[in-house]
């Protein structure tokens, strides 16, 4: 008899799937593409009223009085859906783990509208969250109609997901990497299939919008000679020590906030949005997320001085921006800030030991990996989200140097991925709802894994959870006492809804040598 919480035997459906995927993907790249669009012509009549407000100063005030109306707008959008708020991709794994439930069209519309508007106001925010969550709505919205279980739900939900970063940076693979790295932190054969068949997708329709010119070309990039790899190790340092500091300050901008009591929390915005005024009339090439400051970069010489006070009021503003709860992502923000560490850091190697300037380059793109890396702990789509955005494979040997660097440093210091930890502030873990509802979780066993080569009595299980069966290559197993679990199973798992995480959280704790 069928129900919600049937496993379907997934022999011989894997065609089905990546069709799945396929469709899912050209929404998403639709979606976001318009979405990416309405943000670039919002941003350039921006530019041009301030251009405008230089000249006549007196059309400042409808100015102000216009953008606390968008303030007031986007919080009332904000108020009729909290799910809208940030980036996005906090929800999306919470949506995931069954903490979060989400009304799909509510989400779409209002996050659309919301992200366009704060983003597009100059705000210091990336499209790259919204773009995620977009995508991931999107696939919940288009596989509604199909009776997916649970299982097969979460599958379309995280591959809209991927196909959402896919477009918005034409990066297919970084958006399928992230997803397997940052939201399943692991590798389901079935999850990857479809995934990839959606950002695929994804990235064709973006390329049909905007063309094949990689999302941050910045020109011609020379090798790093083998004599400079030395430096990478601290740079690594550097920058896993900036990422664990913008951690620890974004995450304590929700409770600064708060102090605020004479505005309700969905109104926040106002603030960031009347704060952008002077931003736009006295340096307007400083508005947005953070792609024309990350070219401006590479063609313009800025003194050490100069690239201090450039990141300091950056990240100010960034987290000014963020920590109001206004439809937007960090992705870009991020890479900005570490595009200005390279910049940095790359002058000071030019005084200091005479190193060619046009290695300069090579820095910015190294210290954007490396602290994306940090802050996300998400080493392998740091490395290759930065590649396909310039355009340049030709340089993953040292990328991957102050990648791990600037991870191990993270690690050491015990800094979490920050969406797991923004999402750990969205929803406390005494909160969960044991409704009694059923879901499935998949738990992969891996080479090192405590449960290879183990019996399935000798194993110490979770209360409230049953092993329903083991999933082998392309067999499955129902287990019992005496069956023996070997790397590479994926177990699979029927548990309650609300506890579905402290169940996956107690069989990693379990799974450790």
């Amino acid at each position: 008899m069928k129900n919600n919480y049937e496993l379907k035997r997934l022999d011989g459906t894997k065609i089905i799937f990546i069709g799945k995927g396929l469709l899912i993907g050209l929404a998403v790249g639709f979606v976001v593409s318009l979405f990416r669009l309405c943000i670039g012509f919002i941003s350039t009549k921006i530019d041009a009223i301030y251009l405008f407000l230089n000249q006549h100063l007196l059309f400042l005030i409808p100015w102000v009085l216009f953008s606390l109306f968008i303030a007031y707008f986007i919080g009332k959008l904000i108020q009729s859906d909290p799910d809208i708020k940030g980036s996005g991709i906090p929800q999306v794994e919470g949506q995931l783990r069954g903490q979060i439930i989400i009304n799909w069209f509510s989400v779409l519309w209002k996050k659309f509208v919301g992200g366009i508007l704060a983003i597009g106001m100059g705000l210091f925010l990336g499209r790259e969250g919204p773009s995620i969550q977009l995508g991931a709505v999107v696939a919940q919205g288009v596989t509604s109609k199909m009776s997916p279980t649970k299982a097969e739900k979460k599958i379309f939900i995280s591959s809209g997901a991927s196909a959402g970063l896919s477009a918005a940076f034409n990066a297919p693979i970084a958006g399928l990497l992230f997803v397997l790295e940052e939201v399943h932190h692991s590798f389901s054969p079935l999850v990857l299939l479809t995934a990839f068949s959606a950002t695929i997708a994804s990235n064709f329709v973006s390329l049909n919008f905007f063309g094949l010119k990689p999302a941050l070309y910045i020109g011609k990039i020379e090798s790093l000679p083998l004599k400079y790899y030395w430096t990478l190790v601290i740079l690594g340092i550097f920058v896993g020590l900036l990422g664990l500091m913008y951690q620890k300050v974004l995450l304590k901008t929700s409770e600064w906030y708060s102090k605020i009591t004479f505005l309700p929390s969905y109104f926040y915005g106002v603030i960031p949005l009347l704060l952008v005024i002077p931003i736009g009339l006295f340096l307007p090439q400083l508005l947005g997320g953070g792609h024309d400051v990350i070219i401006d970069l590479t063609k313009t010489n800025f003194s050490i001085n100069a690239l201090i006070m450039l990141f300091l009021f950056r990240f100010l503003f960034s987290m000014v921006s963020y920590g109001s709860g206004l439809p937007g992502g960090i992705f870009l923000p991020i890479l900005s800030l570490g595009a200005v560490i390279g910049v940095f850091f790359g002058v000071v190697l030019v005084q200091t030991i005479g190193l060619d300037e046009i290695y300069i380059k090579n820095f910015l793109i190294l210290a954007m990996a490396g602290y994306f890396a940090a802050i996300s702990k998400a080493p392998l789509t740091a490395m290759v989200l930065i590649t396909e955005m310039v355009g340049s494979f030709s340089h993953l040997m040292s990328i991957g140097v102050v990648v791990l660097i600037s991870y191990i440093v993270l690690d050491f210091f015990n800094g979490k991925p920050i969406y797991e930890a923004l999402l750990e502030k969205l929803v406390a873990s005494d909160e969960f709802d044991i409704s009694g509802k059923k879901t499935i979780i998949e738990f992969p066993v891996i080479m090192e894994s405590a449960f290879d080569e183990q019996m399935v009595r000798d194993i110490k299980w979770p209360k409230d959870m049953l092993l329903a069966s083991i999933r082998r290559g392309e067999s499955e197993i129902l287990p019992h006492g005496d069956t023996l679990i070997h790397a590479g199973d994926v177990l699979i798992i029927l548990t309650d809804e609300g506890i579905s995480q402290q169940v996956k959280d107690y069989l990693l704790v379990e799974s450790e040598f």
